[in-house]
């Protein structure tokens, strides 16, 4: 058969879709989505899932390719009883299990023109499939048995990363590296709690006496072990949504002229007159490799003027906020310095010298800038460090984690068996809300809704 042959001529196109209605009544429906994006390109994959999707891709190009070889084929639709040739495309076929939603799925690679796209959606839509939704493909993954929620996660971090060590850690996540760390601790855990409850169930039977010891060592060193993993700290999740820098200090001391000179652009006004800035202003810069967002915030004074008090007011939130606050001055060093981690910077040393063991910068000149962009990257990897094998990205992680050493902590505690086994069980449930294996339901949607269309 010709493989850009007019398909579909011993079938009506009301047959087929009288098919998919019987379809859909017992299956899932097939979805479709452009997964290459919106924007102006030669090639644009419409990926296609679901029970049905080799009738629709036979519907177009009247056979299947063989699975996962690119075939170049005629895309056909029929308007009434005249076949019109919609495109000539790359059609892949990934039949399921082995395909990445594990259902049966097929890529389209069209020509990217928009009236091009239009007219195969169209038609996907006549043959009985609709448009996904955000997240969708990744989810038919999940519940099929193809990823985890873990690694899900981090499909949904590697198509967001800004860098080189976002794109690192992202792909780290999507291997299973978090996944093979919690479910060793699933392992363990089962384990134990199997001993627990042979102890509960077999109370007269001559147990070897070892089995309460190494229940009791086996909770206390898994306790410990998810103690120190929870006290390396933060970094991969702040890595994951990127850093704040709030730039503060007195009015005049040329806050927004360093914002300007960081960013690499005019992006806040600078004058002379105190007070111009009103509003926090933010850029969106990489230092050291890791996203930073560089606030430059009003100047902090007395002042009768409500809008700038109002400034002043929300500079001091941003502070509270911040990774990292820069504190500027110019001249003398501020007498007080402002709470949190901070880097100290001396302005305008092409009218005076900055005092000993301060950063001293002109923004005019460009003197000490180089040094200074080293000490804020240095700082941002310092915050971004990953101490962790397989360090957590999210707070939902941390929060699961944490209620898991809570529950092992209280049955460490408990004297009686049957109570220290419902702990263990508390905890195995919290340790599975991890990966998605329990209780997960209700983080689907969020987790999901995350994911742009076609992913």
């Amino acid at each position: 058969m010709n493989d850009n042959a007019v398909p579909g001529t011993d079938k009506m196109m009301m047959t087929t879709m009288e098919m998919f209605v019987q379809e859909s009544d017992r299956h899932p429906p097939v979805i479709f989505a452009l997964a290459s994006g919106l924007s102006r390109a030669a090639i644009a994959v419409m990926r296609l899932s679901g029970p049905g999707t080799g009738r629709i891709v036979e519907s177009l190009c009247g056979r299947l390719p063989a699975p996962r070889r690119a075939s170049l084929r005629g895309l056909w639709r029929r308007d009434g009883d005249v076949p019109v040739l919609l495109d000539r495309a790359l059609v892949l076929w990934f039949p399921g299990p082995e395909s990445y939603t594990g259902e049966d799925s097929a890529e389209l690679h069209l020509h990217a023109g928009p009236a091009v796209i239009s007219a195969v959606a169209d038609t996907l839509v006549a043959l009985g499939a609709r448009p996904a939704e955000p997240g969708e493909f990744s989810r038919r993954a999940f519940t099929h048995g193809r990823l985890d929620l873990m690694q899900a996660e981090g499909i949904a971090d590697l198509i967001d990363a800004e860098t080189e060590a976002q794109r690192r850690q992202a792909l780290a996540q999507v291997d299973g590296a978090q996944s093979r760390l919690y479910q060793q601790w699933a392992d363990r855990l089962r384990v134990l709690l199997a001993h627990q409850e042979a102890l509960i169930d077999f109370p007269d039977e001559e147990l070897p006496p070892e089995v309460e010891q190494e229940l009791v060592n086996g909770l206390r060193v898994l306790h410990a072990t998810m103690q120190d993993y929870l006290a390396m700290g933060e970094g991969a999740e702040r890595l994951r949504r990127g850093l704040v820098f709030a730039i503060v200090g007195e009015p005049n001391v040329g806050k927004s002229s360093l914002l300007n000179a960081l960013a690499g652009r005019d992006a806040a006004i600078v004058s002379t007159r105190a007070g111009t800035t009103r509003d926090a202003i933010e850029i969106r810069v990489v230092m050291g490799d890791v996203p930073v967002t560089l606030v430059d915030t009003a100047g902090l004074r007395e002042t009768d003027d409500e809008i700038e008090a109002e400034g002043v007011r929300r500079s001091l939130f941003h502070v509270k906020q911040a990774d990292c606050v820069v504190h500027v001055f110019a001249g003398n060093p501020p007498s007080s310095r402002l709470e949190g981690d901070g880097v100290l910077v001396c302005n305008k040393t092409d009218l005076s010298p900055a005092p000993d063991g301060v950063i001293g910068i002109s923004v005019l000149t460009g003197a000490g800038m180089d040094v200074l962009r080293d000490v804020l990257a240095d700082r941002a990897r310092a915050l971004t460090a990953d101490r962790a094998s397989a360090p957590f990205t999210r707070a939902r992680h941390r929060a699961a984690i944490e209620e898991t050493v809570h529950h092992i902590g209280r049955a460490q505690a408990m004297a009686w068996p049957e109570m220290r086994g419902e702990e263990m069980r508390l905890a195995m449930r919290a340790l599975g809300r991890l990966t998605g294996t329990v209780d997960v339901e209700a983080l689907l949607d969020t987790v999901f809704g995350q994911f742009c269309i076609g992913k």
